[in-house]
C-alpha cells in the first residue's frame, strides 16, 4: 500500500503502460482518474479498477487539446480535492526524418508528447504546491537519451521530455515537488495485436515479427508494460524520495550497447 491516500492522474491510461499503471497503483492504495480517447476501453479500465477497493474515475480526453487537459485536472479537483500524482503517459509514435516529415505529424507529434506533457504539468503545479508536495512523472523513452533512425520528430519530442523533466525538477525541488521520467525501450503492447493497427493483417505474423526484431536487445526481448509500471511506481511513491531530474532507462539494456 505505497500509495494508501493519494490521488494520482494517469493520462492515456486505456492500454499498454498507462493500463498496467493504473492497476499496479490501485493495487497499491491510489485513488486515480484515467484518461483516453477511447471511451469504452477507458470505462472498463475505470470499472475494473473499482473493484479492487479504490475509487476510480474515467475521463475522455485529448492531451493534444488545452481544453481537455484543463478539464481533467478541473474534475480531478472536483472528485477528490486534491492531486498528489500525475503520470504523463499519453503519447504517440511518430516516423520520419528532418526531410520526409511534414509539418502536420511534426505539430501532432509536438502538441501530445510535448505540449501536453508541459500542459498537465503546469496545470497540477499549482495545487501541488498549495498541499506541499507532490510527484511528476513523464513518460520519455530511451530514444530520449539516444537517437534512432527513421524517427526524427519521436526523437525530438522524447528529448524534448527529458529536459523538460530535468527543468522542472530544478524549479520545484524546494517545493517538495519530485519530477523524474521514466525511459522504457521497446515495449510489447497488447495494441499491436489488433488487426490493422500495422501493416500486419494477422496478429500472430506481427507476435512472430516481434519476437523475431527483439533480437538486437540485449535482454532478447522487449518489454511488458507491467515492468515499466513498477518502475513508474518507484519513482511515484516514497521509496524514490531523494531521486528528482532522473530519467529511469528500462529498456533491457539497449542504451548500454
Amino acid at each position: 500500500m505505497k500509495l494508501k491516500g493519494k490521488v494520482a492522474i494517469i493520462t492515456g491510461a486505456t492500454s499498454g503502460i498507462g493500463r498496467a499503471t493504473a492497476r499496479l497503483f490501485a493495487d497499491e492504495g491510489a485513488d486515480l482518474v484515467v484518461t483516453g480517447r477511447r471511451v469504452e476501453l477507458g470505462k472498463a479500465v475505470a470499472e475494473e479498477i473499482g473493484q479492487k477497493g479504490v475509487r476510480c474515475v474515467f475521463i475522455q480526453a485529448d492531451h493534444s487539446h488545452a481544453d481537455d487537459c484543463s478539464r481533467v485536472v478541473e474534475r480531478t479537483l472536483a472528485e477528490f480535492g486534491r492531486v498528489d500524482i500525475l503520470f504523463n503517459n499519453a503519447g504517440i509514435v511518430t516516423s520520419g526524418t528532418a526531410e520526409t516529415t511534414s509539418e502536420e505529424v511534426w505539430h501532432e507529434t509536438m502538441a501530445l508528447n510535448v505540449t501536453g506533457v508541459w500542459r498537465m504539468s503546469k496545470l497540477v503545479l499549482p495545487h501541488m504546491k498549495k498541499q506541499g508536495g507532490g510527484v511528476i512523472v513523464n513518460n520519455g523513452s530511451d530514444w530520449s537519451v539516444v537517437a534512432g533512425r527513421d524517427a526524427f520528430p519521436y526523437v525530438a519530442s522524447k528529448g524534448a521530455v527529458a529536459l523538460m523533466t530535468k527543468a522542472m525538477a530544478l524549479d520545484f525541488a524546494r517545493e517538495n515537488i519530485r519530477v523524474n521520467a521514466v525511459c522504457p525501450g521497446d515495449t510489447f503492447v497488447d495494441r499491436w495485436l489488433e488487426k490493422g493497427y500495422f501493416e500486419y493483417s494477422d496478429p500472430v505474423s506481427l507476435e512472430q515479427a516481434i519476437k523475431d526484431a527483439s533480437d538486437y536487445i540485449p535482454m532478447g526481448r522487449f518489454g511488458k508494460p507491467e515492468e515499466i509500471a513498477r518502475a513508474v511506481l518507484f519513482l511515484a511513491s516514497d521509496d524514490s524520495s531523494f531521486v528528482t531530474g532522473h530519467l529511469l532507462l528500462v529498456d533491457g539494456g539497449n542504451t548500454a550497447q
